[in-house]
């Protein structure tokens, strides 16, 4: 509702609203195939399987799903009174210490990798497995995390950074969460026992893969792929920095 009413007032900007629309929804499917599709009930007995969805969503969804700006799209299906209250509210929670927190990049970053970080600790990863409400909390606090992350790196509606002239910290940040996530990953990797009871305790994982090597596996998932998205990020911001500075110098 609120793109057709957007769209009916649009002129030049409906090619971006289109585009926008298809990069929302693309992220949508991807993050719900990622949590109802096969692929989550096989995480439970393969850790590599499950590692696969967490990259699934904080790589590929959550990026899409910020590309679509889908907030204030979705503020015109409202009516004016009800647009003008939420406007409101959200001027107030972007005012909020902890917005201008986590939404800043360096903020974004370490709650990002604080999060990644936590819940691959024995304890907290074996609850998740072995409760649901621990594990929906886990996916949501990936989510949430990531979506505040890629939201202050892409400099998008509301983030503190980017917009603000700071590419180099924003591809900085990128290249530290690569060396972080790449971190976690490599001590999996190059573990030779496992580190979760609820994985060891199953047995022999999918594919004929020990415990140890399904971890390791995993490790690798989240160490190599995980670490490449980020640095390709960092590579993409550096050169558009790059390009804006030419463009300044040339204007001169």
């Amino acid at each position: 509702m609120g793109r057709s009413a957007l769209l009916t007032k649009s002129g030049r900007g409906r090619a971006s609203l289109v585009r926008r629309a298809r990069l929302f929804w693309l992220g949508l499917a991807i993050l719900a195939l990622a949590l109802v599709s096969p692929l989550h009930a096989a995480g439970e007995r393969s850790f590599v399987l499950h590692m696969v969805e967490h990259e699934i969503l904080m790589l590929v969804a959550t990026p899409l799903l910020v590309l679509g700006e889908p907030l204030p799209v979705m503020l015109w299906a409202f009516p004016p009174p009800w647009r003008r209250r939420f406007g409101r509210l959200g001027a107030d929670l972007g005012s909020s210490l902890a917005w201008r927190i986590s939404s800043s990049l360096v903020g974004a970053t370490v709650l990002q990798a604080a999060t990644l970080w936590l819940w691959h600790m024995p304890a907290l990863f074996n609850r998740a497995l072995e409760s649901d409400m621990w594990h929906i909390a886990q996916h949501l606090s990936f989510v949430v995390s990531a979506l505040l992350f890629w939201n202050a790196m892409l400099g998008r509606r509301g983030a503190r950074g980017t917009r603000a002239g700071q590419p180099a910290l924003a591809a900085l940040c990128l290249f530290l969460t690569s060396l972080v996530g790449g971190a976690l990953g490599a001590l999996m990797a190059v573990s030779e026992s496992p580190w979760f009871e609820a994985y060891a305790r199953l047995g022999e994982a999918p594919f004929g893969l020990s415990a140890a090597e399904d971890q390791q596996l995993a490790g690798l998932v989240m160490w190599v792929p995980g670490g490449l998205v980020h640095v390709g990020a960092a590579l993409l911001v550096g050169a558009k920095l790059l390009t804006s500075r030419k463009e300044t110098v040339g204007a001169r």
